[in-house]
């Protein structure tokens, strides 16, 4: 049976969390009824004022576990059920306390395990929620039996009784110490064990990934043959075919949207492959501004960059930018964010590519572009393999531009903008003379 803990409040992860705990706390009062009815109060009468308060304490925890199971049911107010459970556990020890000898008595310790339970639900939050309820009950009790408001049961001797401040100091301070170590340690637990699943969710994501990646590899690397090569002809066929005298207009226009389908689906067959088969970087000083001349000429030369979405550069007036990079993965990161600004930008607007210096420790490379925007429920996945936001996209080239972000150690995000669009914002570590 697998409890996640110390995980934030989420409904989809609190509800079996709590059912777990609901049916671990029936095993326990079962136990607990036992050693009670067993051994502390086995030679007290049924009727004694003592085992009156024990069994009906764990009665009505028996009854409030029924109720818990209930609201679980209803699939509702998980967060409340949470809470109300730690509010009755404290009271339902507070009870038993006191009949097995107030200050000094060592149920006390059921207050550190309602502590644990706060730290499986919520973290540090329900440990220290769990042990404040903790600290008000239990020493409300001990200052009222010493102020002779609450009386020792009638069954039972005052020797085992603190009743006195003097008599129920140590035990107190041991107690009230015990229960905020175990809050602190449960609650430092806790947290390691948040941060240790969401590492071990993030390397099983990525083992996932490159399982995906290493099949598509073999996939891309048996198509990307039989595919080129028909491709290759009909490209120089439709070439020839353009430039046939005696075409008509429309026919012109037919060749025209045959080169370029065969131009992306030729762009779709490399970025598999990149996807798929990536070459370790050669890292070395490039001059980044010389290759972002080189991308946006590219640019002005295919697809719809050269026909009705202009391509603009904006650089430092320094005469180079030079950063530690594989110039060839740079110049594929920085065409694929091109590419996919062109072909997100409405016909007549422009993409604008501008590189900034940040102080003399970094350059902040930004593609901002005229489209639709990143719809907001895909923007957490929007540079994963497969994810696209236009019809006709394959979600390969960003899946590629975050991959060379990471293997180069950059950061990469993508914001807004001021035309409705995005912006992609690359921060890229300069070389230090």
């Amino acid at each position: 049976m697998k409890i996640p803990l110390g995980l934030p409040y989420e409904p989809s992860a609190l509800g079996p969390r709590l059912a777990t705990l609901t049916l671990f706390r029936l095993i326990f009062l079962s136990a607990l009824l036992v050693v009670l009815a067993q051994w502390h109060l086995r030679d007290v009468h049924l009727r004694a004022f003592s085992v009156q308060i024990a069994l009906i304490a764990l009665a009505i925890a028996f009854a409030l576990a029924a109720g818990y199971a209930l609201v679980l049911r209803s699939g509702k107010r998980y967060r409340e059920l949470s809470w109300a459970q730690i509010f009755f556990d404290q009271a339902t020890w507070t009870a038993l306390v006191y009949v097995t000898g107030g200050a000094a008595s060592g149920a006390s310790s059921l207050y550190g395990l309602t502590v644990v339970t706060g730290a499986v639900v919520s973290g540090l939050t329900g440990a220290a929620i769990a042990a404040v309820v903790g600290y008000v009950f239990y020493i409300s009790l001990s200052l009222m039996m010493i102020a002779r408001w609450i009386p020792v049961p009638s069954d039972q001797l005052d020797v085992p009784y603190a009743l006195t401040l003097e008599q129920a100091a140590s035990p107190l301070a041991l107690n009230l110490l015990v229960i905020t170590v175990v809050t602190l340690l449960s609650g430092y637990l806790a947290e390691r064990l948040r941060l240790t699943g969401g590492k071990l969710e993030e390397v099983t994501e990525r083992a996932m990934q490159a399982e995906r990646l290493a099949y598509l590899g073999k996939v891309a690397a048996g198509l990307a043959h039989e595919i080129r090569n028909p491709l290759g002809s009909i490209t120089a066929s439709i070439e020839l075919l353009h430039d046939t005298p005696g075409l008509s207009q429309e026919d012109r226009k037919l060749c025209e949207i045959i080169k370029n389908e065969s131009s992306r689906l030729n762009d779709l067959v490399g970025d598999m492959l990149d996807l798929a088969r990536p070459r370790k970087p050669d890292f070395q000083p490039t001059n980044i501004i010389y290759l972002l001349h080189e991308v946006v000429t590219l640019a002005h030369r295919s697809g719809r960059g050269s026909q009705d979405v202009q391509v603009a550069l904006v650089v430092p007036d320094e005469p180079s930018a030079i950063v530690d990079a594989d110039p060839a993965h740079f110049r594929q990161l920085v065409w694929n964010l091109v590419r996919n600004a062109v072909q997100a930008t409405s016909p007549g607007s422009t993409v604008t590519l501008r590189l900034e210096t940040v102080g003399s420790t970094a350059f902040l490379l930004e593609v901002e572009d005229a489209g639709a925007g990143i719809p907001e429920e895909i923007r957490a996945h929007l540079f994963e393999a497969f994810v696209s936001t236009r019809v006709h996209g394959s979600g390969i080239g960003l899946a590629v531009v975050k991959r060379i972000t990471e293997e180069h150690g950059w950061t990469i995000e993508a914001v807004g903008n001021r035309h409705g669009g995005a912006t992609f914002r690359l921060s890229i570590p300069r070389n230090q003379p």
